[in-house]
């Protein structure tokens, strides 16, 4: 499911239009079925204000990222078959889609399977390279150019192009969920419904 923040502004630019909801659903499909990631998946599309809101709230990171990935607790994973949700800045990916040359749709796409594999399980922080392995393989699979962690590989230091992008992808080990609290599906909702309110 794509789900639009209302307070995203319109870019007049071609490359840097928010693809159609039914084409990124369409990829969503095809991603989650590449990384055999199994359950609904939510896909906020954000502004940075919104992300860098979750990231504090979230990771305690008062500043804003491209993706953030929210794993479904266990019990939600079995019994609704959900995987989790992803958050993605459509701000910081249109910086980074311009610096690395490319549309705003396909950068887009590079975070959501980027968010995936989180969800999947996967974190190149600790795996020795696994995540990075797979993100290239599904990458080149789904004809997508470089991914996250190639870039940061290539370029130590500096993320992406343009130093002030942040790059950052938000993972929850489920002793760092917030206890009694809303699931972050209804986060990242009350976060695409919060700006529509008076």
């Amino acid at each position: 499911m794509i789900l639009l923040d209302p307070e995203l502004e319109p870019d007049p630019a071609p490359h840097g239009r928010i693809p159609a909801a039914r084409t990124l659903a369409r990829f969503l499909t095809q991603a989650q079925s590449a990384v055999r990631l199994r359950g609904e998946v939510g896909v906020l599309l954000t502004t940075d204000r919104a992300i860098r809101r979750l990231n504090r709230q979230f990771r305690g990171k008062d500043k804003a990222t491209d993706v953030l990935s929210f794993p479904a607790e266990p019990l939600a994973r079995e019994r609704e078959k959900l995987a989790g949700d992803l958050a993605i800045s459509v701000e910081t990916a249109r910086n980074q889609g311009a610096a690395c040359g490319h549309p705003l749709g396909v950068e887009i796409k590079v975070l959501m399977l980027h968010g995936l594999l989180h969800l999947a399980g996967y974190d190149h922080e600790t795996d020795e390279g696994r995540m990075a392995r797979r993100e290239r393989q599904l990458r080149a699979g789904l004809g997508l150019p470089l991914g996250l962690i190639e870039r940061a590989v290539r370029a130590p230091g500096k993320a992406t192009a343009d130093p002030s992008t942040p790059v950052a992808v938000a993972t929850f080990a489920q002793d760092d969920k917030p206890k009694g609290k809303r699931t972050k599906r209804d986060e990242a909702h009350k976060a695409s419904t919060r700006s529509a309110r008076p």
